[in-house]
């Protein structure tokens, strides 16, 4: 059942302000102030994490926009709570919101490791480096206790299997043994998003993410480890971050990473309206400034779903941040090489549970 959370009330600990129904939602709830006894909202909301039974866990995509085909999210929904997430709607598919809901109804892939080993294990299976992270962070707070992502990086390091991470949590340096093996084989590869070096805008922008100098420190970390990294300045939001661009750029090569992109903010189906909450709630005389440009770099709208515009935007504003982006990566020495793919002539298929090992005379 969805919670009824209403009106823009800040809640502590969570970047949405509302918990409006999805656009599957059949039922529609509206407010009347009928001057009558009304319910408080909560000045916290507990987070709950149920099990999701997946009968596979990679997922694929065709997306010429996306630079792998093959993904695994651990976890559906992301405590983190950025108010930007372009994964809010995925939550609708649920029959929850893609509001507070997102934020707080988590669910685990349960079994993840063993569905994984049986997936890898099928006779057709083509090896494509894997993505974690590409819909929600393998690295939010729950997965300290809960082990999922590690436990799908033990099965990709005993089948040698090419992997990728993106993530905003720091907790990914817990899991410095498996990526330093994968990456002694040429198959890892880690990007972490800085969207912002202002601790103030982080706190209520992405308010359960790790700090942006815990991020960097993250980089440093991983790349003294000899693990491959990137940053991703996502998403860069106009008249609210975009000014930072170089600055997290110069910060990030200091710390020794040398590739880097960036993603222009989405607001796709429900969180336009979410974003414009927010907006509205901690930066109101901006935030006609900050859609404006928006649209403007999104053909006239909110939001441009077209492959090839949809991460970049069009127009003046979007062709100045694109050029501004190679100045800095060029002064800084980010992507004076392309990063190096990784190997997939290495992997090994698990043995299915209950088969003989074939013996060689």
């Amino acid at each position: 059942m969805r919670r009824t959370i209403t009106g823009r009330h800040s809640v502590k600990g969570r970047g949405a302000l509302s918990n409006p129904p999805g656009r599957f939602d059949r039922q529609q709830l509206e407010t009347v102030d009928d001057g009558w006894y009304q319910d408080e909202v909560p000045d916290n909301i507990e987070t709950t994490l149920e099990p999701d039974r997946a009968r596979e866990v990679i997922s694929t995509n065709d997306s010429p926009d996306i630079p792998f085909e093959q993904s695994i999210n651990p976890y559906r929904g992301c405590s983190h709570g950025c108010s930007y997430c372009y994964s809010r709607p995925s939550h609708a598919y649920l029959g929850l919101s893609p509001g507070i809901d997102f934020e707080t109804r988590l669910f685990y892939k349960q079994d993840a490791a063993a569905v994984l080993e049986s997936q890898l294990a099928r006779p057709g299976y083509v090896c494509k480096s894997i993505t974690l992270g590409a819909n929600t962070d393998p690295y939010q707070p729950d997965e300290k206790r809960m082990r999922v992502t590690r436990s799908i990086l033990e099965v990709l390091v005993r089948t040698h299997h090419p992997v990728s991470v993106i993530t905003k949590g720091a907790l990914v340096l817990r899991d410095l043994d498996l990526l330093g093996e994968l990456a002694r084989q040429g198959l890892t590869s880690v990007a972490v998003s800085v969207t912002t070096l202002d601790n103030d805008l982080k706190r209520v922008m992405e308010p359960r993410t790790a700090s942006p100098q815990a991020r960097l420190r993250t980089l440093a970390a991983l790349n003294a480890a000899g693990i491959p990294t990137a940053v991703m300045v996502a998403p860069v939001i106009p008249a609210l971050t975009d000014h930072e661009l170089e600055a997290i750029l110069a910060a990030a090569s200091a710390a020794g990473t040398r590739w880097a992109g960036y993603v222009l903010l989405r607001l796709p189906y429900e969180i336009k309206d979410l974003f414009r909450e927010w907006l509205q709630q901690h930066y109101p005389q901006r935030a006609a400034h900050v859609m404006s440009l928006i649209r403007d770099m999104r053909g006239g709208r909110d939001n441009d779903p077209r492959f090839g515009h949809r991460m970049r935007g069009t127009g003046p504003y979007a062709e100045l941040l694109n050029k501004r982006f190679r100045l800095a990566c060029q002064r800084h020495g980010l992507n004076t090489t392309a990063r190096p793919p990784l190997s997939t002539g290495l992997f090994t298929p698990p043995t299915p549970a209950g088969s003989q090992l074939r013996l060689s005379l």
